[in-house]
């Protein structure tokens, strides 16, 4: 199994650095082309299915990519959730860390649940067999890959590609370029 794994498209509160997790936030603008270019960058392979987080900004980008790839319509995948982040959510990125410096935040789904979660999703999806294009969150596809891999994972920009691939039996990741 091959997997794409897609950030989503850019979003206001991207753009505003605030975390946004759970909430359902749409693209912007520019969140709409990033989604573009990755599907374009997408067509040069075949893929079997999109699978995406049911959150608003990951569909979108998972229906812009879809209309690029010949694959049918995207299905959702509830674990691909991004991580909550319990009161921290909808606050800057700086806020957050300056009030809680480990960023461990009141009531929210911990750095642990995160990459068990993760892990568990991306190495099922990758023992699935096939190819498929993966659409989820940053911090849930940096803490997958962390897991399935074992290696550390840089930020993933929105709308950015990284294969997910067995290499010599094992679990690798790359960042594609566009």
């Amino acid at each position: 199994m091959t997997l794409a794994l897609v950030r989503h498209g850019r979003t206001a509160w991207n753009l505003e650095r605030r975390l946004q997790g759970r909430s359902d936030i749409e693209l912007d603008a520019h969140g709409e082309l990033q989604a573009d270019a990755a599907g374009r960058l997408l067509a040069r392979a075949q893929w079997g299915s999109v699978i995406t987080s049911p959150l608003t900004r990951a569909a979108q980008t998972a229906a812009i990519l879809g209309s690029h790839l010949d694959v049918g319509e995207p299905v959702f995948e509830a674990g691909l959730l991004e991580r909550d982040f319990g009161e921290a959510e909808g606050m800057s990125v700086a806020e957050a860390a300056e009030r809680w410096p480990g960023g461990d935040f009141p009531g929210s789904e911990t750095a642990e649940e995160l990459a068990a979660r993760s892990g568990a999703v991306l190495a099922a999806l990758l023992a699935s067999g096939g190819t498929a294009v993966v659409v989820s969150h940053g911090v849930f596809l940096r803490a997958g890959i962390e897991a399935v891999t074992g290696a550390t994972c840089p930020r993933i920009l929105n709308g950015q590609v990284v294969l997910l691939e067995r290499v010599a039996g094992r679990p690798c990741a790359r960042f594609v370029e566009q």
